[in-house]
């Protein structure tokens, strides 16, 4: 699908961008992928429903969004120069915020699999999954991992609604995921989080500065993303909350660039929501701090 021509992006930026990527790197890129095989490996196509407020916008002002493959192809080659200072240091930051020392770990909305690559190389011996809607963000995921030695598992999947056990990974992470979810979604997402870590688990979730996004609008309207403006006056500090989350903290990177910590109460495997319930019912390892 083609960009559109009226966009901030099209207008301004493309030219530059056009300029500093290498375009035949890009074009071997795409010829080493099987895009068919590709496509029938990660993408269910009789029985997955894509989500409407994903399958219905043009994120970056590019018809289709995500779900082709020119998107996944240019992902990578273009993000390196739209996180300052530099792509790899931002998604540092979240490797680094981890305070545990996970071995399931479950990275949602992966796409290219840049953070995933990330973790697994931080944590080698975890067993790590790589989740994300689109089939040919997967393909190129699946490609760099192979290219690097890796072993990660990629799989098609709703962050909403992962269909995996309850309790099932040490830590879930997300990286640029949030702000380009609805708030109904984003609330979704941090319940499943919840649900999926075990008692004890982190969650880690990397994204805009939504401090900054508000001071400086015009952030929110240079890469005609759809649902920017309600992350940006959003908190993801209280959907973590909300979704039952303690020890909630957010770290500030570079100005632009937010890292949100939260961890599962130990209570929570007992069914408790405070920490006194826990006390309270003799149960004292259950507790949170315990």
């Amino acid at each position: 699908m083609a960009p559109r021509k009226d966009t901030i992006f099209q207008r301004f930026l493309a030219p530059a961008f056009e300029l500093l990527i290498d375009g035949e790197q890009l074009k071997r890129l795409s010829q080493s992928i099987d895009w068919n095989q590709a496509v029938t490996k990660f993408g269910d196509s009789e029985n997955f429903v894509y989500p409407e407020y994903y399958r219905s916008q043009n994120f970056h002002g590019i018809e289709g969004g995500y779900l082709t493959r020119d998107a996944a192809v240019t992902y990578d080659a273009i993000t390196q120069y739209v996180l300052p200072p530099g792509e790899t240091l931002v998604r540092q930051g979240l490797i680094d915020a981890i305070r545990c020392q996970p071995t399931t770990i479950l990275d949602l909305g992966c796409g290219t699999g840049s953070t995933t690559i990330m973790l697994k190389k931080a944590f080698p011996r975890s067993w790590i999954v790589g989740l994300d809607l689109s089939p040919y963000m997967l393909a190129v995921a699946e490609h760099k991992a192979k290219q690097a030695g890796l072993d990660i598992l990629w799989l098609q999947g709703k962050a909403e609604a992962t269909r995996f056990a309850t309790e099932q990974f040490d830590l879930v992470t997300a990286s640029l995921l949030f702000h380009e979810t609805p708030p109904t979604v984003t609330r979704a997402i941090l319940k499943e989080c919840f649900r999926l870590l075990k008692p004890g688990g982190e969650v880690a979730i990397l994204d805009g500065n939504q401090k900054s996004l508000r001071q400086v609008p015009w952030l929110t309207e240079i890469f005609e993303e759809p649902y920017i403006k309600d992350y940006a006056g959003d908190s993801v500090d209280a959907g973590m909350g909300a979704a039952g989350f303690a020890a909630v903290l957010t770290e500030e990177l570079w100005w632009l660039h937010q890292v949100t910590l939260g961890v599962k109460p130990l209570a929570a495997r007992a069914g408790f929501t405070t920490r006194e319930d826990a006390i309270a019912s003799g149960d004292w390892m259950a507790a949170p701090g315990y």
